[in-house]
């Protein structure tokens, strides 16, 4: 009983709750909601509309209920600044889509009649009337999936403007924009808009893709870029922002002061000129978006009547002031190609005039793209389509033959023939491959009949035997050939394979390099000043990525600077170094990760300690450039060493070291056995085996591949064969027993004279054209 009895009260709860929410509906008043009087003016509605949307616009006012009040402030405006739908509020207190008091009663007494249908309390408590099973039948009709997003809608961007609604399954605003968003679909959609809707709870791709993160969400697709609209939801902003996605040079204004300028642009831009005349003082939104789907074809401009001057073109061109007219010119700008008037002008009445003539009657062909349109590839026998091609050269004027040839294609147009003209100084192996080889027709226009017979520019010909004059000969022969044509295809007896046209209206690089600089920045710009935080994290990481390896860099560097200047020597060294100009050898026995001074080269010494990490373990592509001494030569040779290598001390793949042949000669003559044009090495039993001298010698060790490179003081060789067994002595020890032959002036070369040529050696090793000696396996230094 208790259980019932709380379910009787919900129930009377809920009706309560929903007669209250009819009630204020019912109570709404627009002139209250924007606090304007029932008299107001237009101007006095919008300036009350703008104050109010931006007090209570929820990006900017944080009250919770702002979101509701600017819903109200929205929909108060849709109803004032529509003149229908406020004088329906007038007179019968509502702007419903009904007409009539009578149909809102019978509307509202179904919805109560079938109250239990839309709103009950069961399980789930409450069932709203608005999940996917009762979704409008509009938005199915225009729902996008994200194949089809990508396959048609982006690259037909490129032709229409797209206007695409983001939405979900219990989403409170998205009822409330249902009925502006239906009135302009159905608007646009009869301009040529495309309309799309996106689901996000079954498009969750397609909506991460455009970057739509809440909804509602309503977004313009242009030229496959993606904007955001960002204002009230009313018909007169989605109108204008449909038009802001255009571009701005899309329609020109034409008055009595340059509309000659304008329909001679004709002979430049290979275009057909578009001229509208309306009382209208802004361009027709309808207008807009023609210019943009023909932008590649014809050129627009627009004529307002109402202008003072405009009088001489509309006497000159009989064109009736009260009644929107089209007109269209092609080559001859005193008289047009064609006309059209309408009261009421229908987007699919304009598509198919401007289809029948988007071309001119003897355009130029200025790429492959147009040749393939004007001149397409034979399909069939019942399908032949013949170009009449005029080669001729640029003029800045109408050239008499170019005249006539027009003159003729315009007495002679046919479905099956297209006459076209090519700049000879332009298109130089297209016209060579067309006309003989002959001097007959230099400097002069010839005529060419072709007919294409495949995509890759296999074509049959016939060249007119002389040059193209425009006398009434030539026209007289040329219409011959024409109707001989249409009997005998075979006519066509010479074939060509056809090069590319080259694309003479593309814009150079530079421009291309602006228009893409121009794009990238206006979208950042859109991207810091639009778009939400989470679509601003990428860009947001970057930058500041960037400013901390930045900062990062210059805080180490200081410190490094700093660590050298304490660690500098004292500054007499330093001022005594710099006098001399020498450069002078820093060694340690254990390596050092410190940075190497000026004039200085830091060499190690390799020891069983170092041996593993500065040669073993060497890292590929570095390599260990090793001096042989001995202690009595260690400090001249490392000077000298110093001063040949110091060039190269830049290289971060080369270090540099030295070893001593008086504890590690065995490691050293093991190593010069894999040398084969090395010096011979004696064995144990020779009695000077000793007493070979090797300093001086050079090692370039890669410990990565097991090879080395070997350097040997060429005057030693010299010496050897002169001076026998002591050439393999180091003088300073051995004076004695060499004096004598020392006398016959062979006397011992100074210790640093052994390295004078070991600068040209270490450009030979970086250049890679030294000799390789490979070894198995590297010995242990022990």
């Amino acid at each position: 009983m208790e259980v019932k009895k709380l379910s009787i009260s919900w129930q009377f709860l809920i009706v309560l709750v929903l007669i209250l929410q009819i009630l204020s509906a019912l109570d709404f008043d627009p002139y209250r909601v924007l606090g304007v009087s029932r008299t107001a003016s237009q101007a006095d509605i919008k300036k009350a509309y703008k104050k109010l949307a931006r007090e209570w616009h929820p990006d900017k006012n944080k009250d919770p209920g702002a979101e509701d009040k600017f819903i109200q402030i929205s929909k108060a405006y849709e109803i004032l600044s529509n003149e229908e739908k406020r004088s329906h509020y007038d007179h019968y207190g509502d702007a419903g889509e009904s007409q009539g008091f009578q149909k809102q009663q019978q509307q509202r007494e179904y919805r109560f009649r079938h109250f239990h249908e839309n709103f009950y309390f069961d399980e789930s408590f409450f069932h709203f009337p608005f999940n996917s099973e009762r979704r409008d039948s509009i938005d199915e009709k225009y729902l996008l999936h994200f194949s089809h997003y990508v396959n048609e809608v982006v690259p037909d961007s490129f032709k229409k403007p797209y206007l695409i609604k983001i939405t979900s399954d219990w989403c409170f605003s998205c009822i409330h924009i249902e009925p502006v968003w239906k009135e302009v679909v159905q608007e646009l959609e009869g301009l040529g808009v495309g309309i799309g809707v996106v689901h996000a709870g079954y498009e969750r791709r397609l909506a991460h893709h455009l970057g739509a993160h809440s909804t509602p969400s309503i977004l313009g697709i242009i030229n496959g870029k993606v904007s955001f609209f960002h204002n009230a939801v009313v018909r007169e902003n989605l109108r204008q922002f449909v038009e802001s996605l255009l571009p701005g040079n899309l329609v020109e204004k034409v008055t009595n002061k340059n509309y000659v300028r304008f329909l001679s642009g004709w002979q430049q831009e290979n275009k057909p000129r578009v001229l509208l005349f309306d009382q209208m003082p802004t361009v027709p939104l309808l207008y807009k978006l023609t210019a943009f789907a023909y932008k590649d074809y014809l050129s627009f401009g627009y004529v307002y009547v109402g202008l003072r001057g405009a009088e001489e073109m509309t006497r000159q061109y009989n064109v009736n002031v009260y009644t929107p007219t089209i007109l269209i010119f092609k080559e001859h700008i005193h008289k047009p190609a064609d006309v059209i008037q309408a009261r009421s002008m229908k987007r699919q009445v304009i598509d198919d005039f401007i289809t029948q003539n988007k071309y001119l009657l003897a355009a130029r062909l200025t790429s492959q793209k147009l040749f393939h349109e004007l001149c397409p590839v034979k399909r069939s026998h019942r399908q032949r389509k013949y170009c009449v091609v005029l080669l001729t050269t640029e003029a800045t004027k109408l050239s008499k033959p170019f005249e006539a040839f027009l003159s003729f294609a315009l007495a002679n147009t046919q479905d099956t023939v297209r006459f076209v003209h090519v700049y000879s100084n332009r298109q130089q192996e297209f016209a060579s491959t067309l006309l003989p080889d002959s001097d007959t027709f230099q400097g002069k226009s010839a005529v060419s009949i072709l007919e294409r017979r495949n995509t890759a520019g296999r074509v049959v010909y016939k060249t007119l035997e002389d040059p193209w004059t425009g006398s009434e000969s030539d026209k007289f022969i040329l219409l011959g050939y024409l109707d001989q044509l249409r009997k005998d295809p075979a006519l066509l007896s010479s074939e060509a394979v056809l090069p590319d046209l080259t694309d003479e209206l593309a814009p150079i690089f530079l421009l291309r390099w602006l228009y893409s600089a121009s794009d990238y920045i206006s979208d950042c710009w859109d991207s810091v000043f639009h778009n939400n935080w989470r679509e601003m994290m990428p860009l947001l990481s970057l930058v500041f990525s960037a400013l901390f390896i930045l900062f990062g860099t210059v805080i180490v560097q200081a410190f490094s600077d700093s660590n050298e200047e304490r660690e500098s020597s004292p500054p007499d060294k330093e001022e005594a170094r710099e006098k001399t100009g020498k450069a002078e050898p820093s060694f340690t026995k254990e390596p050092s990760s410190k940075i190497p001074k000026k004039g200085f080269v830091e060499v190690t010494e390799l020891t069983d300690i170092t041996y593993t990490s500065n040669l073993v373990r060497l890292r590929p592509g570095h390599m260990n450039v090793v001096l042989i001494l001995s202690n009595s030569t260690k400090t001249s040779l490392l000077q000298k060493f110093a001063l040949e290598v110091y060039s190269f001390t830049g290289s971060s793949c080369l270090h540099f070291s030295f070893l001593s042949l008086d504890k590690h000669r065995e490691w050293l003559e093991y190593l010069l056995e894999f040398a084969q044009d090395a010096a011979p090495i004696p064995n144990q039993y020779d009695k000077h085996f000793m007493e070979r001298d090797y300093t001086g010698y050079v090692l370039a060790l890669n410990g990565h591949k097991k090879y080395f490179c070997l350097f040997k003081p060429q005057k030693a060789v010299e010496e050897e064969e002169a001076m026998g067994p002591c050439s393999d002595f180091d003088p300073s020890l051995h004076l004695g027993e060499c004096r004598g032959k020392s006398s016959s002036g062979l006397g011992p070369r100074p210790i640093k004279g052994k390295l004078s040529k070991l600068s040209l050696w270490m450009e030979r090793l970086l250049e890679g054209s030294l000799q390789r000696f490979y070894i198995p396996s590297w010995p242990d230094l022990d």
